[in-house]
């Protein structure tokens, strides 16, 4: 067989498997229907639910009519937001915790108020970020600390308070918000990124042994949303509102164990993966460095 003939068939099984997976994304991004998310339960679980997209989350879940508990560290925040949720007819509770300090009496606060809900779905959705790009050894212990309590701890341990009642029922289905940090390495922000991967396989592994007991978890990877978390205000063409993003997010409810549900987000993961590693490490280095130097500049004139 000539090099012409194979190449041309190389060529043609790259062009169809990129139509299959763009027909895929297409099909999953815009005509795939959501689950009835009451087949899981009558309560929705959020974490970090007076904000970004855990606030967004509470109410895609009300205007669908499921019950919401929402978790977060501040009382006044979660009035707000559960005064907001009224209009919607269902039941708010909500539960006052600090995840940076989510010691055993505020495990047992959320596990005693847990057991007595039909809790369905469950968001992790509470984390934190760097607030500016920085070298692993210009992190002080103290914000590691805070970087592994609120990204993995938290994961951790809400997963393990409604994993029982969700086993017992045999439904129910686990989100976890992760992060397209989690997908790639991430020069000067090594410790979210290794966080966020944590997350990540936590999901993956959990997924692998729960769902033929009907428990479904999943993992999301959004990239940049106009949260509080990212610093970014405006939306563009890749960067999407909370509201946006978790229209798309409770849509993916039940479906694949990973994925990134909003659609410009899919994008430009694709093209992470389709790059070679060290082109995508060394462009994001050179963009993180940049912001360090933004950030470093700001904090120096905030100290002045």
């Amino acid at each position: 067989m000539e090099l012409s003939v194979i190449f041309s068939f190389i060529g043609l099984a790259v062009v169809v498997r990129f139509g299959f997976s763009l027909c895929g994304g297409v099909f999953r991004s815009f005509l795939r229907p959501g689950k009835n998310l009451k087949k899981y339960g009558k309560w929705a679980i959020v974490t970090g639910a007076t904000d970004g997209i855990g606030k967004a989350f509470c109410f895609e879940f009300a205007k669908r009519r499921l019950n919401v508990l929402l978790i977060s560290r501040t009382q006044s925040k979660l009035d707000e937001v559960a005064k907001e949720l009224e209009k919607y007819r269902v039941e708010v509770a909500t539960i006052c915790v600090d995840f940076s300090d989510f010691g055993v009496e505020s495990q047992k606060k959320v596990a005693n108020a847990v057991e007595k809900l039909d809790v369905g779905i469950l968001i992790n959705n509470v984390g934190l970020s760097y607030p500016f790009p920085r070298y692993f050894m210009e992190i002080d212990d103290e914000f590691s600390q805070k970087l592994i309590d609120l990204n993995v701890t938290s994961t951790m341990v809400m997963s393990r308070i409604v994993l029982p009642g969700m086993l017992f029922r045999h439904r129910g289905a686990v989100v976890n918000i992760s992060s397209a940090s989690a997908a790639t390495a991430m020069p000067l922000l090594a410790g979210y990124s290794a966080a966020k991967s944590h997350v990540l396989l936590l999901s993956e592994s959990l997924n692998a042994e729960y769902s033929s007991k009907g428990v479904h978890v999943q993992c999301q990877l959004p990239l940049f949303v106009t949260t509080k978390l990212s610093k970014i205000r405006k939306p563009s063409f890749f960067v999407c509102t909370p509201a946006a993003y978790a229209r798309s997010a409770v849509k993916a409810i039940g479906y694949e164990s990973t994925t990134s549900p909003y659609w410009t987000h899919k994008i430009q993961l694709w093209l992470l993966s389709a790059l070679p590693k060290f082109l995508v490490t060394n462009h994001l280095k050179s963009i993180h460095l940049a912001l360090r130097k933004r950030g470093m500049a700001k904090q120096a004139k905030k100290a002045e």
